[in-house]
C-alpha cells in the first residue's frame, strides 16, 4: 500500500538539510531502485524552484510500504530526523487516484 510521509522542518533548517542530504538521498534512492517511490521532494520556503538561502519548510514522500507501521519505522529512521531538520512527521495511508 502507498503511504504519505509529510514532514515539517524546524525554522532555519537549510544548513542541517545540506549536511544530512547525501544520506537522505541515498536512502530514498534505495526505494527508487526498488520501484517503491511515487513522488518525493521538499517544499520550498518561497514560490521558486530554487529557494536559495530561504531554504525549505518540509518534505513530502509518497512510497509503497508493507504496512503503516513499516512506513512509520522507515520515516523515523530518516537522516533528516537524526540531523534535527524535521520537527514534525505525519505518516498516513495514501490512495493514488491520478494519474
Amino acid at each position: 500500500m502507498l503511504y504519505a510521509i509529510i514532514a515539517e522542518d524546524v525554522t532555519n533548517s537549510l544548513e542541517k538539510r545540506l549536511s544530512a542530504r547525501p544520506d537522505h538521498i541515498a536512502r530514498l534512492q534505495l526505494l527508487v531502485d526498488a520501484g517503491r517511490i511515487v513522488i518525493a521532494g521538499p517544499h520550498p520556503a518561497v514560490d521558486s524552484e530554487d529557494p536559495g538561502t530561504n531554504g525549505f519548510t518540509g518534505s513530502l514522500i509518497v512510497a509503497e510500504f508493507y504496512s503503516l507501521d513499516a512506513a512509520k519505522e522507515w520515516a523515523d529512521a530518516d537522516p533528516y530526523i537524526k540531523a534535527g531538520v524535521y520537527k514534525n512527521v505525519i505518516v498516513k495511508p495514501f490512495k493514488k487516484v491520478f494519474p
